[in-house]
Formats: structure tokens, C-alpha cells, sequence
């Protein structure tokens, strides 16, 4: 059993879970992830380790289906019954010279412990993006870890009006740029890869359906330059110009008919 140890709203149906598990603190570095059930009936989620210390990870999640509900409604103190990782390979941490992070929606948690890790030795540009204000989170956090930081929204609420790939290319067209990573949607990591390829070298973090986390079910599999690759064990982190984005994004959305199902369930 996890213990919840602090939990926080961060925006509309975000919510940053603090869990006390010292095992895999100890171990976690930047650009693992979890894999957690709350209860024997639970299903199996993959969720980024945004932050951590030797007694605890920190979560960072977005209400969407039946699983992320009944999560948000634990409360501190509440437990959950399995945490497994830390799961995945952490990230490079290299001397590149500037890099430009590119992540909207949850991927700005996933950015977040990766720019304490490259901070030091490189300068660090970052670009997030939400469709509205109320949706954005870690803003202070994300500047205060970069050299500097442009904050879109799609209705312009906040920051620039637009998306992250219309400010990544105002950027790339002022500023030396060595290296690119892009966290967020599959399909805003594909526009960041159309707009990069042949001019950029750029690395996207994916994280697609998973099960068990550890390359079994083969349910994470993408395709890299059709060559099979698992999300859990070959990545989080793959060539952005080498992911077949087409066939990925169709395949995140395979459940969608069965997870509004589930939803009108709990709701009778």
C-alpha cells in the first residue's frame, strides 16, 4: 500500500499527488514513470514521475476516464494499492548547448524534472501551451527552471495566442538551436516533427496504452521507421523524425468507445 501524502488541484481536472515510496524514489531518475492500480479492480495506468525525494514521488495527472476520476477522489492519507516502477530509461542527461522543450497538456509535468536534470549544463528554452489559462500549471515552476519560457494558449488567455508549433517557428527562425524535445499529444508532437524534420534534431517522449509496463503485452508498440519499438522498455524517449505519428495517434484512441462506456456505468 501508497500512502497519499499531500495532494493539490493544480487546474481544471488537474490534479499532483505526493505518495510516500521510498523504494522507488531512491531509484527514480528523470524520465521514468509508474505504473499504478488503486484497488484489486482497478485497471493498470502509466503516469510520469514529475518530481521526487528519497520518501516520495510526485504524479501529475488529468482527469479523463474512469480511472483518473476515482484517483482524484483519494484524498491524503487515502492509500493505493499498487505503485510499480521506477519503469522506462531515464533520460540523457548531455551538454547538447540550447535546448528548446516543447510540451503541452500533461507534458508539462513531464518536462519538468528534465529541466532540473539538463539546467546546469545547457541553456533551456521551453514552450508550453494549453487551450485556455485555467488550464496550465507548474508556469513558476518552468520559468524558474529555465533561461527562458513562452506560454501559449490556443484563445489567448494567457500569453501568446496560438499553438506551441507557431512559436517554436518564430523561435527556430531567431535562435541557435542544438537540440528539440516535444512532451504532450501525439499530435501536437507530430506537427513539432513536421516542422523540425530535415532542420532539427528532435526527441519525443511517448507515452502511449500500456499494461504491464515491461515490454510483455506489447500494447505500447509504435512503429519506428517500421521497425516495432515498446514505449515502456525501449523508450519514453524516441527520434521524433522515426515515429510513424499516423499509426499512433489511432492507436491511443482505440479505446475511446470503451472508456465512455465504462464512464455511463459508474453512472448508473
Amino acid at each position: 500500500m501508497y500512502k497519499i501524502k499531500e495532494k493539490k488541484v493544480l487546474a481544471e481536472k488537474t490534479v499532483m499527488m505526493e505518495i510516500t515510496a521510498p523504494d522507488i524514489a531512491k531509484k527514480t531518475k528523470p524520465g521514468n514513470f509508474v505504473i499504478l492500480r488503486i484497488n484489486e479492480k482497478g485497471e493498470r495506468i502509466p503516469l510520469t514521475i514529475a518530481d521526487h525525494n528519497l520518501k516520495t514521488i510526485t504524479i501529475i495527472f488529468l482527469v479523463v476516464g474512469r480511472t483518473t476520476e476515482d484517483l482524484s477522489k483519494l484524498n491524503e492519507g487515502d492509500n493505493i494499492l499498487d505503485v510499480a516502477g521506477p519503469l522506462g530509461n531515464p533520460i540523457k542527461a548531455k551538454k547538447y548547448g540550447t535546448i528548446v522543450f516543447v510540451a503541452g497538456g500533461l507534458g508539462i509535468a513531464a518536462i519538468y524534472p528534465q529541466l532540473k536534470a539538463l539546467k546546469e549544463s545547457n541553456k533551456i528554452i521551453s514552450i508550453i501551451g494549453a487551450k485556455t489559462k485555467e488550464l496550465l500549471f507548474l508556469v513558476d515552476e518552468i520559468k524558474e527552471n529555465s533561461n527562458e519560457t513562452i506560454i501559449c494558449t490556443d484563445d489567448g488567455s494567457y500569453g501568446k495566442k496560438g499553438f506551441v508549433t507557431d512559436a517554436l517557428k518564430e523561435l527556430i527562425e531567431q535562435e541557435q538551436i542544438n537540440h528539440i524535445i516535444t512532451i504532450g499529444p501525439p499530435v501536437m508532437m507530430k506537427a513539432v516533427s513536421e516542422l523540425t524534420r530535415g532542420k532539427l534534431e528532435t526527441t519525443a517522449s511517448i507515452n502511449s496504452i500500456m499494461v504491464d509496463g515491461i515490454g510483455m503485452c506489447g500494447s505500447c508498440r509504435i512503429h519506428l521507421n517500421n521497425k516495432i519499438r515498446f514505449a515502456c522498455v525501449d523508450g519514453p524517449e524516441f527520434n521524433a523524425h522515426e515515429v510513424d505519428w499516423d499509426e499512433l495517434i489511432k492507436r491511443n484512441s482505440k479505446y475511446k468507445e470503451e472508456e465512455h462506456e465504462c464512464m455511463c456505468l459508474k453512472d448508473k
